[in-house]
């Protein structure tokens, strides 16, 4: 997210990934003004030429809108932003629905100033601009998934599946087919990566190691990181996440940071540790000044009982304590989800 311009009641952004599309579905709300260039049909330029109908054109204008409501899906590549047509050069108090898609800029109204916690998932989205996407590749003896690891969560791409010769008994033709095999899709996970993203190859078994010599061939200046998983297919995609296998290399990715805090949660949970969940539990906390780290996911900030947590959150940092926004879509959020979609890791035990 780029950020143009801020005040305390409009922001002009740029949306420059898909992980951004999710943060302004959580920031935008209902009653918010929302803005952008868009289209509609001019109806004066309609009706009847040369006694053949003639159709309205499409005029290309600023159109600033009232929200009624938003949607977006998870890593989809658009977001729909619906509303009262309140500033445009005709059709005013008519309906209208924004597309946002990444590159678009955006400009956002109050009608009081921005909450501190939706202020915060700007900063956080803004500082993430920062940060490259990572590919993560697993790699099995017959079988190569591409995922993309996004601030938000795992992508899943493309997939590459061995036929036939890699299983036969004739080692030396199952061996040729196998070399074959990794080195076409070498080739082709190179032409697919674009710009210098860093790449993590993880797996189980050798098959790793020799793609990764296939991709050194095929891509020479690629900044490659080999782990080994205890297991394949996307269960090892979140194995190196949770475990931070790759070290540096994703260590400053919201969904790492935030499966991080989720495993440390649970551990304490599990040994009767220094943590607080449920919402009376965490409220308690909160009123001692417990509270080092409060997770939350992103939605329930802005639900109906939004008033309540955003009261808790503005506690926890006017003491000095951490908030972090989930999001509900990688495994780390589902699992907090489980545990009411919020946890506090404390100072001390609370009672």
């Amino acid at each position: 997210m780029r950020i143009l311009h801020r005040d305390a009641m409009r922001m002009r952004l740029r949306c420059e990934s898909e992980d951004d599309l999710w943060t302004l579905a959580q920031f935008v709300q209902g009653g918010h003004r929302f803005g952008m260039v868009g289209e509609r049909r001019d109806s004066t330029t309609g009706g009847l030429e040369g006694g053949r109908a003639k159709a309205a054109e499409r005029r290309t204008m600023w159109i600033l809108l009232e929200v009624l409501s938003v949607e977006h899906h998870t890593f989809s590549d658009a977001l729909r932003v619906h509303g009262t047509i309140v500033e445009a050069p005709f059709d005013q108090g008519l309906h209208h629905t924004h597309v946002v898609e990444t590159g678009d800029e955006v400009e956002v109204q109050s009608h009081a100033p921005f909450r501190t916690v939706d202020v915060q998932l700007i900063e956080a989205a803004a500082s993430a601009a920062l940060r490259p996407k990572v590919a993560l590749i697993v790699v099995e003896h017959d079988e190569v998934i591409l995922f993309t690891v996004a601030q938000r969560g795992l992508k899943e791409g493309m997939t590459w599946t061995m036929r036939g010769g890699g299983k036969r008994s004739d080692e030396r033709t199952s061996t040729t087919v196998k070399e074959a095999f990794l080195a076409k899709t070498a080739k082709e996970i190179a032409a697919a990566l674009v710009g210098d993203v860093p790449v993590v190859l993880a797996g189980p078994g050798h098959a790793r190691d020799r793609l990764g010599a296939a991709l050194r061939i095929s891509a020479p200046n690629l900044t490659l990181t080999s782990v080994g998983t205890s297991i394949g297919g996307r269960s090892a995609a979140n194995e190196v996440i949770r475990e931070g296998l790759a070290g540096e290399v994703l260590a400053d990715h919201a969904v790492s940071r935030e499966t991080a805090f989720v495993e440390e949660a649970m551990t304490r949970i599990h040994t009767s540790g220094a943590i607080a969940y449920g919402v009376d539990h965490i409220t308690r906390a909160v009123d001692e000044g417990a509270v080092e780290t409060f997770l939350i996911l992103a939605h329930l900030l802005r639900g109906e009982d939004g008033e309540r947590w955003e009261a808790m959150c503005e506690a926890v940092h006017a003491l000095g304590g951490t908030i972090v926004q989930c999001s509900i879509d990688h495994d780390a959020g589902a699992q907090l989800d489980g545990l009411g979609g919020a946890v506090a890791l404390t100072r001390y035990r609370v009672d």
